[in-house]
This record gives structure tokens, sequence and C-alpha cells, in this order.
């Protein structure tokens, strides 16, 4: 090789200049990225050169081990990727580098179709290495294939095409296997010629890519800058509990221990590794309007990104990797929307969380306390989203009763009462108002639990049609409830007070309250509290339509009245004349208060009790 060795320009293929302009504009939205498309190639190469040398050991006879050096040089301004690699020869360098939709990687691939266990390969070389202009005015590749004497440069500048020419004998020397790619960076890219920003887009890119990454530095020895240990692609039998608690810490950046560690791979049409965990603490960012994951999406050890949807919102509490065999390295964020492969991943991983929640809540019932203190209101959402896996979010699903707390549908379904058929809960804005709500008293005579639901989404997946079992769930907000073939508990006292006239009554209350209310009737509810709202069995329950109104997203409906017949302020309705009115509209404004709402009118409502009162003081 000399240095006068004619170059010779081939033009690249028609579709680079387009490729060049969507990885600058389109797919890539960090330059960052380059660096991380160099080295996954490196990493490639390394790959391919042990995997061939299976079956040719002279291409590693000099015993240099495979690994890639970063080298900054200020003085020049260049940035310097290197690996000891398989290297390319003439041809591989123009048809990977010259051209797309071919990829050395590709052709190796096609070798490998017959074989059980082929290298792990790291991207689809030529490809994500076009990212390099970026940053770079120009590009000079240097490389000697294994077991060969010929060492080739390939030379551009982002234009319409290449130069390659026979490496001079200084180059020859410097590359003694595999590739040199030297980019000479932009005036605005000097930050990369940074050790620390080096480092940081290593650890947070490449930290896992599984051959040694090398720093060399002007001002000392090289110095290894990733840990080079995908963990994750490890069998679990190799693994101590301390080593995943200090992956969940190093992936997630937490400082709690995971109350939950799912790592698996995955076999078969695809091929994927999985170490995923669920914290034990409430993350700050839990309840960002966007409710995006935290999985990383890896392919074949290299980091791609880290909001891929890779689970649903309802379990976007979990952090981990998902590292893909099959995927291709430069898939854009436009295709990890819509890639088939992806959604396959993401519903068997879905599944696979969902199992191993109910397996945990079962098994290890502190962990999951843990877990559902401080994500049981985000898992509840899957209940609204996820009809294919309603019945099994219902099952792990843990609530606050009448009965106690962290009660599971089955405790309850297995607490039934003689002749019950159905599921009973009610929505609210906090435990204590709801335990002093008037609606459960039929309930509580009968001794029937009561779910007592208070976190704001409750409103929402409570307004779909649920059963669990087979068992209906129904809100003692809304529509009818009749309770009359439960028989009352021995403790329940039994009222004796004569019954109000039910048509007469009703006609008063109605006639007083006008289009207040779309309806007056008695009521099944109640026992001791004279009314209450509910909302009709068609109609939204009242607890959802109050927070719907408060973000503005549609009005409260007219609520239904119900009155007790038996209570002395109702009975006594028949016999007040003219101050029948401020009676039954007392009724109405009280059973607002009790439902968490302000009367319509406040100084109307404050004139009426007084003036109640006052009568019953005898003034």
């Amino acid at each position: 090789m000399t240095d006068t060795a004619a170059a010779e320009t081939q033009p690249f293929q028609a579709e680079v200049a387009e490729l060049l302009h969507l990885m600058v504009h389109s797919v890539y939205s960090e330059t960052d990225i380059f660096l991380r498309e160099l080295i996954s190639n490196a990493s490639d190469a390394c790959d391919k050169l042990r995997y061939e040398a299976i079956a040719l050991r002279e291409l590693i006879a000099d015993g240099a081990p495979p690994e890639i050096r970063i080298a900054p040089d200020k003085k020049v301004n260049t940035l310097t990727v290197a690996d000891t690699g398989i290297g390319m020869d003439r041809q591989e360098l123009i048809d990977n580098l010259g051209t797309i939709a071919r990829s050395g990687t590709k052709s190796f691939l096609s070798k490998l179709t017959e074989a059980k266990d082929g290298a792990n390969l790291i991207g689809q070389f030529g490809v994500g290495f076009y990212a390099a202009f970026m940053v770079a005015e120009k590009i000079v590749v240097t490389s000697r294939r294994a077991g060969s004497n010929e060492v080739w440069v390939w030379t551009s500048a982002g234009g319409s095409g290449f130069e390659i020419s026979p490496a001079s004998d200084e180059a020859a020397k410097r590359v003694a296997r595999g590739t040199e790619i030297v980019l000479h960076l932009k005036p605005d890219a000097a930050k990369y010629l940074e050790t620390y920003q080096i480092e940081r887009i290593v650890r947070e890119y490449s930290d896992n890519i599984q051959f040694p990454i090398l720093l060399v530095a002007e001002e000392g020895e090289p110095r290894q800058i990733n840990s080079a240990s995908a963990l994750w692609q490890r069998s679990k039998s190799e693994l101590k509990p301390e080593d995943y608690a200090q992956a969940y810490k190093q992936i997630a950046g937490a400082f709690d221990e995971p109350a939950m560690t799912l790592h698996y791979r995955a076999e078969g049409r695809q091929s994927y590794a999985v170490l995923l965990f669920a914290p034990s603490q409430k993350p700050f960012d839990l309840f960002q309007v966007e409710r995006k994951g935290k999985v990383k999406l890896y392919v074949r050890r290299v980091f791609i990104a880290d909001d891929a949807e890779l689970l649903p919102a309802y379990l976007r509490f979990v952090r981990g990797v998902i590292d893909s065999e099959d995927l291709p390295l430069n898939i854009s964020r436009e295709m990890l929307q819509n890639n088939p492969q992806l959604a396959q991943i993401r519903k068997a991983v879905t599944g696979r969380v969902v199992g191993e929640l109910e397996t945990l809540g079962e098994k290890d019932q502190d962990a999951f306390a843990k877990i559902w203190d401080a994500f049981g209101p985000v898992i509840k959402e899957g209940l609204y989203e996820d009809f294919e896996r309603r019945e099994k979010l219902l099952a792990l699903s843990r609530f606050t009763t009448t009965s106690g707390e962290k009660r599971t549908l089955k405790q309850y379904v297995d607490d039934f009462k003689p002749n019950q058929t159905e599921i009973y809960y009610l929505v609210g804005d906090s435990l204590e108002r709801l335990k002093s709500n008037p609606k459960l008293e039929s309930a509580r005579a009968r001794g029937i639990e009561v779910l007592l639901l208070t976190d704001p989404v409750d409103a929402f997946w409570t307004s779909v049609p649920l059963d669990f079992g087979g068992k209906p769930l129904k809100s003692l907000s809304q529509g009818d409830i009749d309770f009359g073939l439960i028989p009352l508990t021995d403790s329940a006292e039994k009222k004796d007070e004569p019954e109000a006239d039910a048509a007469a009554t009703v006609a008063i209350v109605r006639d007083a309250l006008g289009e207040r209310v779309s309806d007056v009737r008695a009521s099944q509810r109640l026992t001791s509290s004279a009314s209450c709202l509910v909302a009709g069995g068609d109609a939204r329950d009242r607890a959802l339509e109050r927070l719907l109104a408060q973000q503005n997203r549609g009005a409260i409906t007219k609520p239904i009245l119900e009155i007790n017949l038996r209570h002395p302020l109702v009975a006594a309705l028949a016999g007040e004349g003219e101050q029948a009115k401020d009676v039954a509209l007392l009724l109405f404004e009280q059973a607002q208060i009790l439902d968490g709402e302000m009367p319509d009118d406040p100084a109307g409502f404050t004139s009426r009790m007084n003036q109640l009162v006052l009568r019953g003081m005898g003034k």
C-alpha cells in the first residue's frame, strides 16, 4: 500500500441522498444517536468475527480481543470510532457504505438461516452509519478484512458520492484488523470531543454492548467506559437478588427496592428478553397527562427508545428492558407505533405482567400490597381500557369495603348474604363521607358488604357494564335497588314508625321541586335518613357526572330524589299545608349536602332551616 495509489470515485446509490435527509430530519431527533449507531456497527463487526472464527481460527490468530475504541482529538477536530472486528474488503465497503436496502449484516444473516444458534448480531450495518453525517463534514473509513493483507479507505463528504482507494502504509499498520471510522466534525459538533459527553452517551445508549468500549483520551491510558454486561440476556440461575436490585436502580434511576421482578426469555415466532420491575414507591411523574411508560426498548442489546409504549398506560409504573432479536435496529419512532412485531410483543408481555401480579397477590401479599398501595389507582385504569384483561384485573384488585381493607372480589363473593346476587359499590370523594352516606343504610341493615371507591378513576371504570364471575357490579347511587329478598340482620333495628302515603307524599314533593329533579320516588335504600339523590338506571353515576362537570366535559343531569316514607319528617309532609314546599326543598337540599354538593340556593336553604328550627322550638 502506498500514499500515491489512485483513488476511485463512485456515485452513491440514488436513494442515499434521500436516506441522508431522512436520517438528519426524520428518523433521529437527537444528534447523540450517531455514536450509538457507530458503536452498534462496531459491535456487529466484533460479533461477526467471533462467529466466523469458530470455523476459521486463523482469523483471530493474532490473539487481539474484539473491542471498540473511541478517540477524540481536539487538535485536529476528529472523533475516531474503531473496532477489531471482522472488517471489510473493497467490495464490502462499496456495498455496505455506498448502498442501502442491503447490508453486511443481512448478507451475513442469510448464511445463518439453517443455523440453530447463530450469533447475536447487532444492527443492520450500513444504514445507521449515515447518521454520522449529522455531526461530520467528512468521514474517512479505513478497513481490513480479518485474514486479509489488503486495507482500503472509503471517504465521503456526504455529497453525491464517495472515494475508494488502497490505504497508505501508515494506515495499513494502524488497522491490523477491523474498521476505523474518523469523523471530521462540523464546528457545531465540537462537544463530542469532550470525554464526559462521550461517556454520557455510552452510558445512556450502549452500556450493555457486550464488547469493551475503551475511551482513548490524551491524558492517560485507554479505559473501559461501559459495563459490557446485558444482565437481561443472562440466565436467571446465574443471578442473585442483589444483582436484580442493582440492575433495577441502574435501569430505572431509582433508589427504592423493586417489589416485583419479572425476568424471562421468549422464544418461538419472535425472540426477545424481558427484565421488568415493579417499584415499591410511587414515582413523581406517575400521573402526568401523557401517561407515558418507561420500559426501555433494546434491539440486540442496543438502546432504541424509552417511550415505545411497550406496555399499556395502566402499567406505566413498570420499569425495565425488553430486548428484541428480530426488530431492525434503525426502526424509527413512527414505525414503533405501527410495527406488527412490536404489537405482538406488547400483547404477550402485558399478559405476563398481569399474570405475575396475580401470582404475587396469591403468594406474597406483603409485596403485592406495596404495589397496590402505590399503583392501585393506575392499575384500575385498565378496568376501563383493557376489555380483554378486565376479569383478571378485577381479580387482582384490592378494595376498601364496609367489611375491611384490601378485600378481593373473590372474598366479597364468598361472603355473599342469602339471596344476594350482585356486588354493590358506592363512589365518592372520601372514605369518611362514604361511610356516613345514607345510601348504605339498607345494605348495612342486612349485613351486605359494599365497596367504598374513592379514587377519581373509580368513577370511570364503574361506568362500563361489569361483572365478576357472573355477578354484576351494582352502584348504590344509580338505578333501582331492592334488598327485599335479603333478610335483615338480628341486630338491625326494626322500624315501627307508620309509613306515609306513598302517592300523596310523592306528589307533594314532586310538585314542590318541579324541574330540580327528574323524578321523586319511595326509597328502598334508606332506613334512617329522610332522603337521598340517585341517578336513573340509564344515566351516568352521579360521582362520574360531578367529575366530568369539574373538567367542563358535561353538565350534571337532573337527579332522582328518593324519600324514606317511614321518616317522621317525610310522614309529616301531608300535614304541613303551606309549609310543605319548604320541607320538600329541605329534603332535596340536605340530600345534596350528603352527596357532597352545595345547595343551589344556600341563602334560601339557611332561611328554611332557621324557620324549621324556630318552629320546633315553639317560636
